[in-house]
């Protein structure tokens, strides 16, 4: 009996300690007790470490493609000041052409006034050179020869039906020192369609009659104009120096 009871308190005693130290026992985890500021002030420290580490990583991924921060920076301000030039530049540029243009302009418009100038001189100048051959034409005549001429006779289509004419009116002779009175009168031979007319200028009842009255002494330069319809078109038109109702010079001209 007192066999049974010793081995029953062993086989106790046994399992106690496999409980207590076998596969089943409890996990025990021991830690140090450390105040709160130092694990703040390890915080902090690792934290400043991983951030200068960072820091370091980044310069070095820089440095290692060939890009800085500080050359970047100057290159950048390095080309602004460039592009400002640049800009300055353009700016002076583009005044100088636009002030080149204004006066390429200038002289262009110039250049055209007088080379139209010129050539309306180079027309009167050409006009008076044939009225004075005509003049000393009519001036060498014999004295005894009165008569009443129509000369330089022109006919300027202008567009839309109108026509310009242009003649010389002079008197020979013994008349001279009279003053004719009378007027000169333009027959037109006008084609519209297949019909040819006969229009004659002024017409009856014309307001513009009194431009085709003429007085002179000696010479007489005359201009004026008459109209046709837009679609018709002038062959040939005489004029007619008419006094008292009579014909007493024409001259005729075809276009």
């Amino acid at each position: 009996m007192f066999g049974s009871f010793a081995s029953s308190r062993i086989a106790l005693t046994l399992r106690r300690l496999r409980g207590r130290f076998g596969i089943s026992a409890p996990r025990v985890a021991v830690r140090t007790h450390l105040p709160w500021y130092w694990r703040a002030l390890s915080v902090v420290v690792l934290s400043g470490a991983s951030l200068a580490l960072a820091g370091w990583i980044y310069d070095a991924g820089q440095r290692f493609a060939g890009f800085q921060q500080g050359v970047s920076e100057n290159e950048i301000a390095a080309m602004r000041e460039r592009i400002a030039q640049l800009q300055s530049d353009l700016e002076s540029v583009r005044k100088v052409a636009n002030s080149s243009e204004s006066r390429l302009r200038i002289e262009s418009t110039s250049q055209e006034q007088l080379t139209a100038q010129i050539r309306i001189l180079e027309e009167e100048n050409t006009r008076l050179k044939s009225d004075l051959a005509t003049f000393e034409s009519l001036a060498g005549g014999p004295a005894g020869s009165p008569g009443l001429t129509i000369s330089r006779l022109q006919i300027v289509p202008g567009g839309g039906g109108q026509y310009r004419y242009r003649l010389l009116l002079a008197q020979t002779g013994d008349r001279k020192d009279k003053e004719f009175n009378g007027m000169i009168q333009l027959v037109a031979t006008v084609q519209r369609g297949k019909e040819t007319v006969m229009m004659q200028f002024p017409m009856q009842g014309d307001p513009a009659v009194s431009q085709y009255q003429v007085s002179f002494r000696y010479f007489r330069r005359l201009e004026g104009t008459f109209k046709v319809a837009a679609e018709a078109r002038v062959l040939r038109v005489e004029a007619r120096l008419i006094q008292d109702g009579a014909v007493k010079a024409s001259q005729s001209v075809a276009l």
